[in-house]
């Protein structure tokens, strides 16, 4: 998939309609858009009345365009006393509109203009991909798939209640009324689904019919004589979704990164989460760093893990702007990293990739050693990629700011090794190192990192985690020229933070936990690539630093989701989605050296999928980090 989307190019009709030059077609009805969307897809879809009283509903909409949709279905969430809690809306959109073309229509629509802004001042980078925003406190969530509509479609899991279909005239954009397209739609829909759009043309109709839904015509909006409805008539065979436990309360192991970031997403949506963690208080072992830095991943063929990393890297700032807004800002600086070339032929494939990647400038771009050095306020050896979101951040202040936006709906149980799982009746029990109960729970989550719980409970003692070995050097500030960001090559370098420079980290496979003075040497050789025009001398036998263990998998890819049930008779289809499951039981495990970055967003997958909501990553990427997928190889090696 090429990283680059081409934005959509916005007109305006005589009369004031906007207009897609690509296409060649309105994107509302001249005779008024927010009318248009109350009576075509509101309506259409016997909306608000459709989702009273219901824990959530999802709606999916192909052509997101200006948005006018979206936001005349929020308002409509807004003013009606018996809305769901959780409003899922999914749109995919092709060619997104800028910010600055969303105000200039938006104007002309004035009841909606506060949560217009609100959607613009969400507005995602216009990339290919998959950008989850939350409004309303997190209980109205619009998921953009920016890209082509049949493909997201085919990677989306979810289970969709309505249907808008509002793609533009068939002629014009036939792929987003394809019979493909239509019949994914009918995949992905619940029992009883609904759907409703402005199109009467006879072979959408059939292609509607031959797909499931039972389209019929309906008096039309302004100057615009008929419309379609309808509702799914055929149900394509499914698979049965776990049932669902009520009792929303779960318990989460390790206060890491990983930890606290699952107990807030599950705290916001009303869960109450007892966090345990051995040590006395939250991010105590590997997420305690001092900083750590925060950049995306690039590949040249931009394959499946650059693009899982470059999902949650844009997903982080975010999370990162809600903990703000609520009043809890974790320590960060995001004014942008430098990574510096290698050598001299990795300069030139950094230079060549960004050439030809369709990355705009605002994500990444490639600096020269002049612009590079003025940067970073130092010398440096050659050019790199910089990425103006980058930077660093302070791991405890994170997971702190997430289990205060918790609030009570979080318990944190400090000094509180877990030495026993055990399955009771609904209920999931944990022992101590004595055998007496700590506590139960039906939904327990594993977010132990590399510690030794991993090893010590059965149901995860299987799991590829190793532990790496990662120490960071601390350089008092003064001993460096006074950088303005953070820069990497073959390790990182921080600007002084509390008055160190972090300085790292070393990579060794053994679990040996105090500071080494060879390893303080490795960091220094790294300074020296990073700074070749540092010439001050340190003494490492006196230099203080932090030793940390990195949890990493075979595939260096994390494991989120249902943990697999290796005692379990397996099915003779075998492919991950019948796999074995423990029941309750749910891992966030194995984020490596990249913790920072994914722990955001990986956590707000598993809380979609603990709680069967649509969830935020494609189908290729949740397969591609399902706990299962090791113990899957495994036996089909076995045959």
């Amino acid at each position: 998939m090429s990283p680059s989307l081409t934005p959509a190019s916005l007109a305006f009709a005589p009369d004031g309609t906007p207009v897609s030059k690509t296409f060649d077609d309105i994107y509302h009805s001249a005779d008024g858009g927010p009318g248009q969307a109350r009576h075509v897809f509101l309506q259409g879809n016997d909306l608000p009345a459709g989702w009273a009283g219901r824990r959530q509903f999802v709606i999916l909409e192909n052509g997101f365009g200006t948005g006018l949709n979206f936001l005349a279905t929020w308002a409509a969430w807004r003013d009606d006393p018996l809305r769901p809690d959780k409003l899922h809306y999914l749109a995919t959109e092709m060619h997104p509109l800028q910010v600055a073309d969303l105000e200039q229509v938006h104007r002309a629509w004035k009841p909606l203009e506060f949560l217009a802004e609100a959607l613009r001042n969400a507005w995602p980078e216009l990339m290919p991909g998959w950008h989850r925003l939350e409004f309303a406190a997190g209980r109205v969530v619009l998921t953009l798939l920016l890209g082509d509509a049949e493909s997201s479609l085919r990677q989306l899991r979810a289970s969709v209640d309505a249907f808008y279909l509002d793609g533009f005239d068939p002629n014009r954009n036939p792929k987003m009324w394809s019979p493909a397209l239509l019949r994914r739609c009918a995949q992905l829909a619940a029992p009883n689904a609904s759907f409703a759009t402005w199109c009467v043309a006879g072979h959408v109709r059939r292609a509607l019919s031959e797909a499931g839904f039972a389209p019929e015509k309906r008096p039309g909006f302004g100057s615009k004589r008929q419309m379609l409805a309808g509702r799914l008539i055929t149900r394509r065979r499914q698979a049965t979704p776990a049932p669902r436990d009520e009792r929303h309360h779960a318990v989460v192991i390790g206060a890491g990164l990983a930890g606290c970031a699952i107990a807030e997403r599950l705290a916001v949506r009303g869960w109450q989460v007892d966090l345990f963690d051995r040590d006395a208080t939250p991010a105590s072992a590997a997420s305690g760093n001092l900083a750590g830095i925060v950049r995306p991943l690039l590949s040249r063929d931009d394959n499946l893990a650059s693009r899982l990393n470059r999902a949650c890297f844009l997903h982080l700032q975010r999370s990162l702007h809600r903990l703000d807004q609520a009043g809890y800002p974790p320590r960060r600086r995001f004014n942008g990293l430098l990574q510096i070339a290698r050598d001299a032929a990795d300069e030139i494939g950094q230079r060549e990739l960004l050439a030809t990647s369709g990355f705009p400038d605002s994500f990444a771009r490639f600096v020269e050693p002049p612009e590079a050095a003025r940067l970073l306020g130092a010398q440096t050896p050659l050019g790199g990629w910089w990425f103006p979101a980058g930077g660093w951040a302070n791991p405890p202040s994170l997971c702190h700011a997430w289990l205060a936006k918790g609030g009570a709906g979080i318990a944190f149980h400090g000094n509180s090794a877990i030495a026993g799982l055990r399955r009771l009746d609904q209920d999931w029990v944990l022992l101590d190192g004595t055998g007496r109960v700590m506590a139960s729970a039906p939904v327990v989550i594993i977010a132990t990192g590399a510690c030794p719980e991993m090893t010590s409970f059965p149901q995860t003692a299987h799991l590829p985690i190793q532990p790496i070995r990662g120490q960071v050097s601390h350089l008092p500030a003064g001993t460096l020229p006074a950088l303005q960001h953070a820069a990497c090559c073959e390790g990182y370098l921080t600007p002084a933070v509390d008055g160190m420079h972090c300085l790292g980290a070393s990579y060794a496979k053994d679990t040996f936990d105090e500071l080494r003075a060879s390893e303080h040497v490795e960091n220094l050789h790294r300074l020296a690539r990073i700074l070749p025009t540092a010439t001050q001398s340190f003494d490492v036998h006196a230099l203080s630093g932090r030793v940390g263990f990195r949890a990493t998998t075979p595939d260096h890819l994390p494991l989120v989701g249902a943990l697999p049930n290796l005692d379990a008779a397996l099915p003779s289809d075998l492919r991950l989605p019948a796999f074995p499951r423990h029941p309750g039981l749910y891992g966030l495990l194995g984020l490596g050296s990249r913790g920072l970055v994914w722990a955001a967003l990986l956590a707000e997958h598993l809380a979609g999928l603990i709680n069967q909501e649509p969830l935020p990553l494609p189908g290729d990427q949740t397969d591609a980090i399902d706990p299962a997928r090791f113990a899957l190889r495994a036996q089909r090696r076995a045959g």
